[in-house]
């Protein structure tokens, strides 16, 4: 795949990035907490594979893609290191929301993840807009 074709993957991830996070608001304001986290989850995740497809990269499995952000874009300082823990709790909110029949996800839960996922996801569009804005020669 060339690279404009990658930066076109790469802003379709970054727009359901930002259409996830407002439907985790929306489910939030709902009370609707644990697809709310869900939500936030995919967030979060589509936010990372944006990221990663500028270098052209994908992975069949969402640990593949976690690991591949983290290696390339936290560790090198790209994003703050704060973003690991973020996709760590949002990660684990996600799996107790779908998985776990007995683990409630509280409001409080979303209260302390919402602005935190939120940060991470403006980050990545601050990031993305000027390498997606760029023309090619």
């Amino acid at each position: 795949m060339q690279a404009e074709e990658w930066k076109s993957i790469s802003k379709i991830r970054l727009e359901r990035a930002l259409e996830f996070y407002e439907d985790a608001v929306a489910l939030y304001n709902q009370e609707r907490y644990r697809s709310a986290a869900s939500r936030l989850y995919f967030a979060v995740f589509h936010a990372m594979r944006a990221v990663l497809a500028l270098d052209g990269i994908d992975r069949k499995h969402h640990s593949g893609i976690i690991s591949e952000f983290r290696r390339l874009y936290v560790k090198t300082g790209i994003f703050d290191r704060e973003a690991s823990g973020i996709i760590a709790s949002v990660s684990l909110m996600r799996h107790d929301s779908d998985y776990d029949d007995y683990i409630p996800i509280e409001k409080e839960d979303l209260e302390e993840m919402l602005p935190q996922a939120e940060k991470l996801i403006q980050s990545v569009k601050e990031y993305l807009e000027p390498i997606l804005a760029e023309k090619k020669d």
